[in-house]
């Protein structure tokens, strides 16, 4: 076992807070929902950027590269001064979703190169440049620009073009949970000399101005280089640093600045002001306060660097130079050691760098996020009464909701806020390295303080109450696989509790999202954004809904995960064979509706162009299919179990029943799974797909005139780039057009689009499907690969070339290029630059080009799964 292997042990066992400390630190806080204070909850507007140095945070804090404990009590970030900038650089700019042509935008250009479960070594990179920031150029320029024009990127303002940037390296290892080392190196890759401040900055969250704690913590100047820092709840620490100049204000809101009212402190946005605008009285003569930082001006010799060492330890340790580099060196080696035993068998040197960049992007992607909507509401005691609007407005429905934990997020500049189906996903590769972090996650949700009483989990900040696809269950099913491969154990404990909470969720969905009880669902817009003709959340001009072929086929999913945990659960306890029989039938019911079955469902499959569509109701009697091809209609593939027979013989009472009631029902055992017809070794088939069926949909999936691309699956079939599909409804015209880049329209929010782009966590359930139906169809089942072509392949073999497709996203090809980067030569071709990997919320359906949030390494965090070699699981 190997050290970093070790360590996980020691903190799964309790007997070592190896994770006390960890990049818990959003890098954006402003515009957030729970800083929002408004009467009509425009968080955009409530909160910015220029107002972000100068306002403390109620709820949680952000930073650059930035370190803190697990309550978020003490922080530690990295901000930088290039002399020429109006402000510090303590926190990464970008635009507000009201400002970005396509929503909100980051303008930085920062990576992740590495991390460890316990973070007990860490790296990233960040680029700053030489010359002044261009702030509003960027703001300006792209507020000029449509939404059928590119975003204007930082890159655009030439202010990379000489090279006159620092390349910005932050690192962290832990000597013990409660000492770790801070290595900040600056390499000048211009050909002049250049001065830059650095300043790294430690400060206490704000829990003292809201009316309920008035305890005040305290860090002050010590002899030598030392800051001692002490709060009653965390214990003492120091920071130890070489040379510099401490500086000392207090993390309280600069009220003169924001809001005309007298301060009765040194405010915040002291550091800045001493340093950027020469204000003397702005920082503590004392040496004393609630934050500091550690000037260092320092001259850096072109193309050469310097370093910087601190030291952040409860330990007294007047020498905290002396083991530095060799505790460094250790970390490092046994980083690698951790990666080389779980990139066994991944022999590629280019897909080994990619997949441990995207595991250092989804560690690094932690954050703390704290929100108590109740007090959130009402308001804190010592501050202003929020608008009585609030008391009904955004999120007021979830009162009970109160969240304090370190939760994987998707984004933490763009989306730093938890979405329940984006954090499935990410627990799948996250079990790869960290399988108890992965289980820890998927219950988190499911607790009474996160999922509402009457079952819903919350779907995301900005409206807990939407629906997101229903794939908790599928997600816990897959980590807890992996971890029994991995271990050669399963945690039946961790599958029997996620199951009891889901079993409410279930009923939730059931007895909300299903509004004519036929077994047909309906569930907004379920994470797929502007996936519709119109806004599938919203309400249509009249009294019409929309009957959804993927809210009901991620139900009858729901079903089959559901059955299949039941049956695992039923090995150690043979009541649970009571739930896998209900879920069987349920599902049953589901595939019934679909086809309408009897006449009380929808029928959902259009025979003539052998889709599945979603069904607008109109009224009792009159329903129109949407005829659009889309990621919807191939949802209905993801609903797919197959059953071993020794499985099945193992739990009589559930054959039994599944017996009696396939013969009982035949016309919906016939219609969903050819039941009494073997597979491979005597195998059973459940799912919404006959044989027939599943190839006509593969058909259009496989053809690169509709769904695929070079680079995967499309989210739309590019049939509508040149034949645009139009719909009336009462006296409105709707059209959906191929879109294979960003949102063409502002429809559900216009920052994320899924009317072309490449998806990564449909593509990997479509391949899990295709793996699934491979195993039992097995190896004379084809199908026409493209289609079109004349050659035809098994299920597997189209899996691993779609899996193929997806990783060439990343890697370089022919002409060196990397096709995440588009046209970007900087990114492309630069030394400095194109080993460097950014993970993207989506893609270019036509060019593989990295498109929306650029820190997205949550669910397209994906590829790390996508490149493990399976039998390495």
């Amino acid at each position: 076992m190997n050290k970093e292997k070790e360590r996980l042990r020691e903190y799964s066992s309790a007997k070592s807070d190896w994770k006390l400390w960890g990049p818990y630190i959003a890098e954006r806080q402003w515009g957030t929902v729970r800083e929002d204070y408004s009467a009509n909850g425009d968080a955009w507007h409530y909160s910015n950027h220029d107002q972000s140095r100068s306002k403390a945070y109620r709820w949680s804090e952000e930073g650059m590269a930035g370190i803190c404990d697990r309550k978020q009590l003490l922080c530690f970030s990295v901000a930088l001064w290039n002399g020429k900038d109006p402000i510090l650089k303590e926190t990464f700019f970008g635009l507000s979703g009201n400002e970005g042509n396509h929503g909100e935008d980051i303008k930085e250009y920062f990576y992740y190169l590495d991390n460890v479960p316990t973070h007990s070594y860490m790296k990233m990179l960040y680029k700053y440049p030489q010359n002044e920031f261009p702030y509003r150029q960027l703001v300006e320029e792209n507020k000029k620009r449509t939404r059928l024009q590119r975003e204007y990127e930082l890159i655009d303002t030439g202010i990379f073009n000489d090279d006159e940037y620092f390349d910005v390296f932050i690192e962290y290892a832990k000597n013990d949970p409660t000492d770790i080392l801070i290595k900040i190196t600056v390499f000048n890759r211009g050909k002049e000399s250049a001065e830059l401040h650095i300043i790294p900055q430690v400060w206490f969250r704000n829990t003292w101005a809201w009316g309920y704690d008035d305890y005040k913590p305290e860090m002050a100047q010590k002899s030598g280089k030392a800051i001692q820092i002490d709060h009653n709840r965390l214990g003492q620490y120091f920071l130890y640093y070489e040379d510099g100049e401490a500086l000392f204000c207090e993390n309280e809101t600069n009220g003169e600045r924001l809001y005309g009212t007298s301060n009765e402190n040194f405010s915040k946005d002291g550091l800045n002001d001493f340093i950027v605008n020469g204000r003397a009285e702005s920082v503590s003569s004392h040496k004393k306060g609630t934050k500091a930082g550690i000037n260092y001006k320092i001259s850096v010799k072109g193309h050469s660097y310097k370093s910087l060492r601190l030291r952040l330890t409860t330990h007294r340790n007047k020498d905290f130079l002396k083991d530095f580099e060799a505790i460094f060196d250790d970390r490092i080696s046994e980083s690698d050691t951790f990666y080389a035993d779980i990139q066994k068998g991944l022999k590629d040197k280019e897909k080994r760098e990619i997949q441990r960049q995207a595991f250092a992007g989804l560690l690094w992607n932690k954050q703390y996020y704290h929100y108590d909507i109740s007090r959130w509401l009402r308001g804190d005691p010592a501050q202003p009464k929020p608008p009585d609007q609030r008391l009904n407005g955004r999120n007021s429905e979830w009162i009970h909701l109160e969240n304090e934990d370190i939760i994987s997020m998707p984004d933490k500049w763009e989306y730093p806020w938890y979405a329940a189906w984006d954090l499935a996903f990410h627990c799948i590769p996250i079990s790869l390295i960290d399988p108890d972090l992965a289980k820890r996650q998927l219950l988190l949700l499911t607790r009474e303080w996160y999922m509402h009483p009457n079952g819903q989990l919350p779907a995301y900040e900005w409206n807990f109450s939407d629906a997101n696809p229903p794939v908790h269950a599928y997600a816990a099913w897959r980590v807890y696989k992996i971890d029994e491969k991995a271990s050669g154990k399963g945690d039946v404990q961790f599958l029997e509790s996620v199951f009891h909470k889901l079993l409410l969720n279930f009923t939730w969905w059931v007895n909300r999202k299903d509004t004519q009880n036929r077994n047909i669902f309906q569930g907004g817009f379920l994470g797929l954004d502007n996936i519709g003709i119109f806004d599938r959340s919203a309400q249509l001009p009249g009294n019409e809904h929309i009957e959804q072929a993927d809210a009901t086929s991620w139900m009858a999913m729901y079903c089959l995960n559901l059955m299949r945990i039941s049956i695992e659960l039923a090995r150690h306890n043979p009541s649970y064979q009571d739930m896998a029989s209900k879920f069987f039938q349920h599902f049953l019911y589901i595939a019934g509706a679909m086809s309408n079955i009897a006449g009380r469902g929808i029928d959902l499959w259009n025979d003539e162009d052998e889709f599945f569509y979603d069904v607008l109701h109109l009224d009792e009697n009159n329903n129109e299919q949407i005829k659009i091809r889309s990621i919807v209609g191939l949802i209905p593939l993801f609903a797919v179990e197959v059953l071993d027979p020794d499985l099945v013989d193992s739990l009589p009472e559930f054959s039994g029943r599944l017996n009696w009631f396939l013969n009982y029902r035949k016309d919906l055992a016939s219609l969903v799974s050819r039941w009494h017809i073997p597979g491979k070794g005597e195998r059973r088939l459940l799912s919404l797909l006959r044989g027939h069926r599943m190839k006509r949909l593969l058909y259009r999936m496989l053809d690169e005139t509709e769904f695929l691309s070079e680079f995967g699956v499309r989210s739309l079939s590019k049939y509508y780039n040149d034949h645009p599909y139009s719909m009336k409804l009462g006296n409105n015209s709707f059209q959906i057009n191929y879109e294979p880049a960003e949102a063409e329209t502002g429809l559900f929010g216009g920052n994320s689009n899924w009317r072309g782009p490449i998806w990564f966590p449909v593509n990997f359930l479509i391949i899990e499907s295709l793996q699934r139906f491979h195993h039992y169809y097995g190896n004379d089942f084809k199908v026409e690969y493209p289609t079109g072509s004349g050659n035809y392949l098994t299920l597997e073999e189209i899996s691993i070339i779609l899996t193929e497709r997806i990783i060439k996203i990343f890697t370089r090809n022919s002409h060196g290029k990397r096709p995440v980067y588009g046209n970007n030569i900087k990114f492309q071709s630069d030394p400095h630059f194109r080993d460097n990997i950014l993970f993207y919320e989506y893609y270019n359906g036509d060019t593989g080009e990295g498109l929306g949030a650029s820190h997205q390494t949550g669910w397209t965090g994906l590829i790390a799964k996508l490149l493990h070699p399976r039998e390495n699981e």
